[in-house]
């Protein structure tokens, strides 16, 4: 497996949860449920991806600056994700921001898959592919054991 497939299974499972999480009501344990396993899911991901897949972009200059990009699209996930932490579940201004995450989510999953992923197959031997996806994977099952 290389890192755009590794990567690729995350994003997956990131645009069902999201896709789930606004299809929720109220404050139910379905919503609660959704969020903090999306929430975990993102955090994991962030880390991982940005450790074995932004850092090394960002030495090329082909790439610095979209890699630079998506860890900033990452920061304003982290942003509404703490502002659903603050909000109660049941209230409108919940789903509203949930909606929010949603496509910010899409966005940047999009950004990647079909931009910085195909400029990062120009930069990246076949060797540094599967090595990423290897050290990513390992960060990325760190990371949600943490959780």
């Amino acid at each position: 497996m290389n890192i755009f497939e590794a990567l690729r299974t995350s994003h997956e499972t990131q645009r069902g949860l999201a896709d789930a999480l606004i299809n929720t009501s109220g404050d139910s344990k379905e919503r609660d449920v959704l969020f903090k396993e999306l929430k975990a899911e993102l955090a994991a991901h962030a880390a991982a991806e940005e450790r074995f897949f932004y850092v090394p972009l960002i030495a090329h200059d082909m790439t610095q600056e979209p890699s630079r990009h998506g860890i900033a699209e990452h920061h304003e996930m982290d942003e509404l994700v703490e502002r659903l932490e603050h909000t109660d579940l049941s209230s409108p201004a919940w789903i509203a921001v949930a909606k929010e995450l949603h496509h910010k989510i899409f966005h940047h999953l999009k950004d990647e898959e079909q931009g910085i992923f195909q400029l990062a197959g120009k930069v990246l031997t076949e060797a540094e592919k599967l090595s990423l996806a290897k050290d990513y994977e390992g960060e990325f099952v760190s990371q949600r054991v943490k959780d």
